[in-house]
Protein backbone atom coordinates (compact mmCIF):
# COMPACT_ATOMS: atom_id res chain seq x y z
CA UNK A 1 0.00 0.00 0.00
CA UNK A 2 1.54 3.37 -1.10
CA UNK A 3 2.11 5.98 1.58
CA UNK A 4 -1.05 8.19 -0.17
CA UNK A 5 -3.19 5.71 0.35
CA UNK A 6 -2.36 4.60 3.89
CA UNK A 7 -2.76 8.50 4.59
CA UNK A 8 -5.86 8.83 3.00
CA UNK A 9 -7.75 5.39 5.30
CA UNK A 10 -6.00 6.86 8.13
CA UNK A 11 -7.43 10.36 7.85
CA UNK A 12 -11.21 9.10 6.51
CA UNK A 13 -11.03 6.95 9.96
CA UNK A 14 -10.26 10.00 12.17
CA UNK A 15 -12.68 11.87 10.61
CA UNK A 16 -15.46 9.28 11.05
CA UNK A 17 -14.12 8.32 14.51
CA UNK A 18 -14.06 12.26 15.83
CA UNK A 19 -17.59 12.55 15.43
CA UNK A 20 -17.86 10.65 18.60
CA UNK A 21 -17.08 13.62 20.23
CA UNK A 22 -19.81 15.71 19.26
CA UNK A 23 -21.74 17.59 21.50
CA UNK A 24 -25.38 17.13 21.37
CA UNK A 25 -27.66 20.02 20.16
CA UNK A 26 -30.94 20.55 21.72
CA UNK A 27 -33.94 19.99 19.46
CA UNK A 28 -36.48 20.67 20.92
CA UNK A 29 -38.57 23.21 22.68
CA UNK A 30 -36.98 24.31 26.40
CA UNK A 31 -39.45 23.08 28.91
CA UNK A 32 -38.91 26.26 31.21
CA UNK A 33 -39.86 28.38 28.48
CA UNK A 34 -42.81 25.90 26.69
CA UNK A 35 -46.16 27.19 26.80
CA UNK A 36 -47.53 23.97 27.00
CA UNK A 37 -49.41 24.64 23.85
CA UNK A 38 -51.39 21.56 22.92
CA UNK A 39 -53.35 22.86 19.59
CA UNK A 40 -53.47 21.04 16.29
CA UNK A 41 -50.54 23.05 15.26
CA UNK A 42 -48.48 22.29 17.78
CA UNK A 43 -49.26 18.47 18.29
CA UNK A 44 -48.96 17.55 13.91
CA UNK A 45 -47.69 14.74 12.59
CA UNK A 46 -45.02 15.26 9.78
CA UNK A 47 -45.63 14.56 6.37
CA UNK A 48 -43.23 11.91 4.59
CA UNK A 49 -45.17 11.45 1.45
CA UNK A 50 -42.86 13.79 -0.81
CA UNK A 51 -39.88 11.82 0.12
CA UNK A 52 -41.43 8.84 0.13
CA UNK A 53 -42.35 9.86 -3.99
CA UNK A 54 -37.98 10.74 -4.08
CA UNK A 55 -36.79 7.23 -3.01
CA UNK A 56 -39.34 5.38 -4.82
CA UNK A 57 -38.62 6.91 -7.92
CA UNK A 58 -35.05 7.30 -7.54
CA UNK A 59 -33.97 4.76 -5.40
CA UNK A 60 -33.60 0.55 -6.57
CA UNK A 61 -34.14 -2.20 -4.50
CA UNK A 62 -30.54 -2.44 -4.35
CA UNK A 63 -30.51 1.03 -2.42
CA UNK A 64 -28.66 2.50 -5.44
CA UNK A 65 -29.56 6.09 -5.98
CA UNK A 66 -30.31 7.93 -9.54
CA UNK A 67 -28.05 11.28 -8.43
CA UNK A 68 -28.31 12.49 -11.69
CA UNK A 69 -31.69 12.06 -12.04
CA UNK A 70 -32.67 13.50 -8.47
CA UNK A 71 -30.62 16.34 -9.40
CA UNK A 72 -32.44 17.33 -12.24
CA UNK A 73 -35.65 16.68 -10.37
CA UNK A 74 -34.95 17.93 -7.06
CA UNK A 75 -37.86 19.95 -5.95
CA UNK A 76 -39.51 17.45 -4.00
CA UNK A 77 -36.62 16.21 -2.21
CA UNK A 78 -35.52 20.31 -1.09
CA UNK A 79 -39.17 20.71 -0.14
CA UNK A 80 -39.04 17.46 2.00
CA UNK A 81 -35.52 19.38 3.77
CA UNK A 82 -37.23 22.74 3.97
CA UNK A 83 -40.00 20.49 5.85
CA UNK A 84 -37.24 19.39 8.23
CA UNK A 85 -35.88 22.41 8.80
CA UNK A 86 -39.42 24.23 9.46
CA UNK A 87 -40.91 22.00 12.55
CA UNK A 88 -41.44 23.91 15.38
CA UNK A 89 -38.96 22.95 18.38
CA UNK A 90 -42.41 22.76 20.62
CA UNK A 91 -43.34 20.01 17.85
CA UNK A 92 -40.66 18.07 17.50
CA UNK A 93 -40.90 17.86 21.70
CA UNK A 94 -44.55 16.78 21.54
CA UNK A 95 -43.11 13.53 19.57
CA UNK A 96 -43.08 10.12 21.04
CA UNK A 97 -39.19 8.85 21.05
CA UNK A 98 -40.14 6.42 18.02
CA UNK A 99 -41.41 9.53 16.36
CA UNK A 100 -38.45 11.49 16.89
CA UNK A 101 -35.87 8.80 15.67
CA UNK A 102 -37.71 8.04 13.02
CA UNK A 103 -37.86 11.81 11.86
CA UNK A 104 -33.41 11.87 12.63
CA UNK A 105 -33.23 8.85 10.49
CA UNK A 106 -35.28 10.02 7.13
CA UNK A 107 -33.31 13.73 8.03
CA UNK A 108 -29.72 12.22 8.14
CA UNK A 109 -30.82 10.37 4.89
CA UNK A 110 -32.58 12.73 2.87
CA UNK A 111 -29.99 15.45 3.98
CA UNK A 112 -27.02 13.41 2.65
CA UNK A 113 -28.98 13.22 -0.40
CA UNK A 114 -29.36 16.72 -1.23
CA UNK A 115 -25.58 17.20 0.07
CA UNK A 116 -24.50 15.23 -2.99
CA UNK A 117 -26.70 16.83 -5.60
CA UNK A 118 -25.82 19.70 -4.09
CA UNK A 119 -22.73 18.81 -5.93
CA UNK A 120 -21.20 20.06 -9.41
CA UNK A 121 -20.44 17.77 -10.99
CA UNK A 122 -21.72 14.44 -8.62
CA UNK A 123 -18.30 13.23 -6.53
CA UNK A 124 -17.59 9.87 -7.02
CA UNK A 125 -17.24 10.11 -3.23
CA UNK A 126 -18.85 11.73 -0.57
CA UNK A 127 -15.29 11.59 0.54
CA UNK A 128 -14.39 14.10 -2.16
CA UNK A 129 -16.22 16.70 -0.60
CA UNK A 130 -14.37 18.88 1.56
CA UNK A 131 -15.55 17.69 5.28
CA UNK A 132 -19.04 16.46 4.37
CA UNK A 133 -19.73 15.49 7.68
CA UNK A 134 -19.39 18.51 9.62
CA UNK A 135 -18.43 21.12 7.30
CA UNK A 136 -22.19 21.71 5.75
CA UNK A 137 -25.11 22.89 7.74
CA UNK A 138 -28.36 22.25 7.18
CA UNK A 139 -31.76 23.71 9.01
CA UNK A 140 -33.41 20.66 11.57
CA UNK A 141 -35.88 21.69 14.18
CA UNK A 142 -35.18 25.27 13.25
CA UNK A 143 -31.35 25.03 14.08
CA UNK A 144 -28.35 24.76 11.73
CA UNK A 145 -26.19 21.74 12.21
CA UNK A 146 -24.31 19.00 10.34
CA UNK A 147 -25.14 15.72 9.88
CA UNK A 148 -22.27 14.79 12.54
CA UNK A 149 -24.25 17.01 15.05
CA UNK A 150 -27.47 14.38 13.92
CA UNK A 151 -25.54 11.18 14.21
CA UNK A 152 -23.26 11.52 16.91
CA UNK A 153 -24.21 14.23 19.10
CA UNK A 154 -28.23 13.45 18.80
CA UNK A 155 -28.98 9.98 18.05
CA UNK A 156 -25.97 8.14 19.49
CA UNK A 157 -26.23 10.07 22.43
CA UNK A 158 -29.84 10.32 23.08
CA UNK A 159 -30.91 7.06 21.76
CA UNK A 160 -30.29 3.33 23.24
CA UNK A 161 -30.18 2.11 19.61
CA UNK A 162 -27.70 0.35 17.89
CA UNK A 163 -29.61 -1.02 14.88
CA UNK A 164 -29.31 3.06 14.06
CA UNK A 165 -26.27 2.17 11.92
CA UNK A 166 -27.70 -0.12 9.43
CA UNK A 167 -30.39 2.63 8.70
CA UNK A 168 -28.31 5.69 8.33
CA UNK A 169 -26.63 6.25 5.00
CA UNK A 170 -23.66 7.74 4.08
CA UNK A 171 -23.88 7.12 0.18
CA UNK A 172 -21.03 5.14 0.02
CA UNK A 173 -21.36 1.35 -1.47
CA UNK A 174 -20.13 -0.41 1.64
CA UNK A 175 -22.56 1.34 3.51
CA UNK A 176 -26.48 -0.73 4.80
CA UNK A 177 -28.33 -0.13 1.85
CA UNK A 178 -30.93 2.91 1.26
CA UNK A 179 -34.44 1.68 1.57
CA UNK A 180 -36.54 2.86 -1.55
CA UNK A 181 -38.94 4.19 1.36
CA UNK A 182 -38.79 6.31 4.20
CA UNK A 183 -38.80 4.84 8.03
CA UNK A 184 -42.47 5.20 9.52
CA UNK A 185 -42.95 5.26 13.61
CA UNK A 186 -45.07 2.64 13.83
CA UNK A 187 -42.80 -0.07 11.33
CA UNK A 188 -39.76 1.48 12.97
CA UNK A 189 -39.25 -1.77 14.85
CA UNK A 190 -39.38 -4.20 11.63
CA UNK A 191 -37.70 -1.75 9.25
CA UNK A 192 -34.19 -1.90 11.67
CA UNK A 193 -34.61 -5.70 11.77
CA UNK A 194 -35.25 -6.02 8.14
CA UNK A 195 -31.96 -4.01 7.64
CA UNK A 196 -30.17 -5.65 10.16
CA UNK A 197 -31.06 -8.89 8.73
CA UNK A 198 -30.21 -7.88 5.15
CA UNK A 199 -26.97 -6.13 6.19
CA UNK A 200 -26.25 -9.59 7.98
CA UNK A 201 -26.69 -11.32 4.99
CA UNK A 202 -24.49 -8.69 2.79
CA UNK A 203 -21.04 -9.06 1.36
CA UNK A 204 -20.33 -5.95 3.12
CA UNK A 205 -21.75 -6.88 6.28
CA UNK A 206 -20.63 -9.91 7.63
CA UNK A 207 -18.88 -13.17 6.19
CA UNK A 208 -17.41 -16.62 7.46
CA UNK A 209 -14.20 -17.98 6.42
CA UNK A 210 -14.41 -21.98 8.07
CA UNK A 211 -11.55 -22.79 6.50
CA UNK A 212 -8.84 -20.05 7.50
CA UNK A 213 -11.53 -19.90 11.37
CA UNK A 214 -12.06 -16.12 10.52
CA UNK A 215 -15.11 -14.17 10.52
CA UNK A 216 -15.02 -10.64 9.21
CA UNK A 217 -17.19 -7.66 10.19
CA UNK A 218 -18.26 -4.46 8.66
CA UNK A 219 -15.73 -1.12 9.81
CA UNK A 220 -19.17 -0.06 11.06
CA UNK A 221 -18.91 -2.13 14.27
CA UNK A 222 -15.10 -1.66 13.95
CA UNK A 223 -16.00 2.28 14.31
CA UNK A 224 -19.15 1.86 16.36
CA UNK A 225 -19.05 -1.77 18.16
CA UNK A 226 -19.19 -0.16 21.59
CA UNK A 227 -22.81 0.59 21.04
CA UNK A 228 -24.02 -2.51 20.88
CA UNK A 229 -22.26 -3.72 24.48
CA UNK A 230 -25.34 -2.25 26.22
CA UNK A 231 -28.10 -4.10 24.42
CA UNK A 232 -26.05 -7.26 23.22
CA UNK A 233 -23.55 -7.76 25.33
CA UNK A 234 -22.16 -11.09 26.52
CA UNK A 235 -22.36 -11.70 30.01
CA UNK A 236 -18.85 -13.78 30.69
CA UNK A 237 -20.70 -15.74 33.53
CA UNK A 238 -23.49 -16.69 31.32
CA UNK A 239 -21.79 -17.22 28.05
CA UNK A 240 -18.17 -18.27 28.83
CA UNK A 241 -16.16 -19.54 25.37
CA UNK A 242 -18.44 -18.56 23.36
CA UNK A 243 -17.92 -15.56 20.59
CA UNK A 244 -14.67 -14.45 19.91
CA UNK A 245 -12.93 -10.91 20.12
CA UNK A 246 -13.56 -8.14 22.55
CA UNK A 247 -16.40 -6.83 24.50
CA UNK A 248 -17.95 -4.69 21.90
CA UNK A 249 -16.72 -7.77 18.79
CA UNK A 250 -18.34 -10.44 21.16
CA UNK A 251 -21.85 -7.61 21.74
CA UNK A 252 -21.92 -7.32 18.04
CA UNK A 253 -21.63 -10.73 16.87
CA UNK A 254 -24.35 -11.51 19.36
CA UNK A 255 -26.67 -8.91 17.44
CA UNK A 256 -25.61 -10.53 14.10
CA UNK A 257 -26.08 -14.15 15.32
CA UNK A 258 -30.22 -12.86 15.40
CA UNK A 259 -30.54 -12.77 11.78
CA UNK A 260 -28.10 -16.23 10.95
CA UNK A 261 -29.43 -19.40 10.38
CA UNK A 262 -29.10 -21.93 12.73
CA UNK A 263 -25.82 -23.36 12.18
CA UNK A 264 -24.08 -20.17 11.73
CA UNK A 265 -25.29 -18.50 14.72
CA UNK A 266 -23.96 -22.16 16.41
CA UNK A 267 -20.45 -21.28 14.62
CA UNK A 268 -20.57 -17.75 16.03
CA UNK A 269 -21.25 -18.84 19.84
CA UNK A 270 -18.25 -21.70 19.72
CA UNK A 271 -15.87 -18.83 19.48
CA UNK A 272 -13.23 -20.58 17.72
CA UNK A 273 -11.98 -18.10 14.64
CA UNK A 274 -10.26 -15.10 14.83
CA UNK A 275 -12.69 -11.50 14.09
CA UNK A 276 -11.13 -9.69 11.26
CA UNK A 277 -12.63 -5.99 9.60
CA UNK A 278 -13.39 -5.91 5.85
CA UNK A 279 -11.71 -3.03 3.92
CA UNK A 280 -14.63 -0.10 3.27
CA UNK A 281 -15.58 0.77 -0.35
CA UNK A 282 -16.43 4.85 -0.28
CA UNK A 283 -17.40 4.60 -3.93
CA UNK A 284 -20.52 6.04 -4.17
CA UNK A 285 -23.85 4.32 -3.74
CA UNK A 286 -24.97 5.29 -7.58
CA UNK A 287 -26.80 3.53 -9.99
Amino acid sequence: MNKFKTFSILLSTIVILSGCGVSAPELGADSQNSSDKTNTAIKQQFSYEKYADVLKKYVDDKGLVDYQGLKADRQKLDEFAAAIGAVHPETYSSWSETEKLTFLINAYNALTLQLIINQDPIPASIRDIFNPWKGPKFPVVGKEISLDEIEHGIIRQKFDEPRIHVALVCAAISCPILLNEPYYPDQLDAQLDKQSKAFAESPQGFAIDRNNKEVSLSSIYKWYGQDWEGSYGVDSNKFTGKFSGNNSEKAVLNYISKYLPAEEKEYLQEGNYRVNYLDYDWSLNEQ
